[in-house]
């Protein structure tokens, strides 16, 4: 075994022993990421306005090829952000809600944490 595939080891031993707030906080991560590219971002504002496209209708209009689509398509799908259906022999993909709404109750959460910390500095400099 290689020095390398020991820490993999060690980083999935880790990831098996995290608690369920951790995990919930690596998933978040994995969303904010796959969002953080604006490729990414339009691919996501397509498919939320078109339903479900294939890799050409989703390529068509812009100077991406089907391969960096392809790529892209994958990070979403890696972060729980679209799935691909297979419809005949084309493969079509869509976005899933699920994931963006639970990343938007947590930025609604991180808000209100913030807001009560401002409002206990506000009233303590006040008084």
């Amino acid at each position: 075994m290689s020095a390398r595939d020991g820490a993999a080891g060690r980083v999935a031993a880790a990831s098996r022993r995290a608690t369920p707030a951790r995990r919930g906080l690596d998933r978040q991560a994995t969303t904010f990421a796959a969002l953080g590219d604006k490729t990414r971002l339009h691919l996501v504002a397509v498919l939320c306005a078109g339903g479900a496209m294939s890799i050409t209708d989703l390529t068509a209009g812009t100077e991406l090829t089907r391969q960096a689509v392809t790529k892209h398509l994958q990070v979403l799908a890696g972060a729980g952000l679209v799935r691909d259906l297979k419809v005949g022999r084309e493969r079509r993909w869509q976005f899933e809600a699920g994931r963006l709404a639970e990343a938007r109750r947590s930025l609604e959460a991180y808000g209100a944490r913030w807001e009560r910390a401002l409002d206990r500095l506000k009233a303590s400099l006040e008084r």
